[in-house]
């Protein structure tokens, strides 16, 4: 039997970008840039919140880093890959796009961390209750994601 290419198998961590993408909008966000690279690095979501009251009179640039991970997985639910070598890097990768977009360097900037599980969708866990609420939850292809924690400002800038 022939294995189908790899562009045939789901990109799990694509759908769990996905989620938080939609999870941000439905809170106000605009998206900015999905997977925006140089060669730096890579950042998962660049979102922007309009800043529309006199407390906030400016908007908030968000630089996004999603990890998606699966149930019982080694490293605290990404948190251990968000080590100050990765937030270096994007804390470069943000200084490129700031460069690339002016416009946008006076914005309040700050750097979040979604954290998104998925688990195959089984025939006993369809009324099942999980024990921690999750902030968003998707179905696809098969599969549950929950956006469990959105951690806003989870580290400052890197000088790399």
């Amino acid at each position: 039997m022939v294995n189908p290419p790899p562009s045939h198998y789901l990109d799990i961590g694509d759908l769990g970008e996905e989620l938080v993408t939609q999870w941000l909008q439905s809170t106000g966000w605009l998206i900015l840039q999905r997977r925006f690279s140089c060669r730096w690095g890579e950042i998962d979501i660049i979102a922007q919140y309009p800043g529309t009251t006199e407390d906030c009179p400016d908007s908030t640039l968000a630089f996004i880093e999603v990890k998606t991970r699966s149930v019982g997985n080694w490293d605290n639910w990404g948190r251990s890959a968000i080590n100050p070598k990765k937030q270096a890097k994007i804390s470069r990768t943000a200084g490129v796009f700031l460069a690339k977009y002016p416009e946008k360097t006076n914005y309040s900037c700050q750097f979040d961390v979604a954290i998104v599980s998925y688990q195959p969708i089984l025939p006993q866990h369809i009324n099942s209750q999980d024990a921690q609420p999750a902030l968003a939850i998707s179905s696809v292809a098969g599969y549950q994601f929950q956006l469990q924690e959105y951690i806003p400002a989870a580290f400052d800038v890197i000088d790399g």
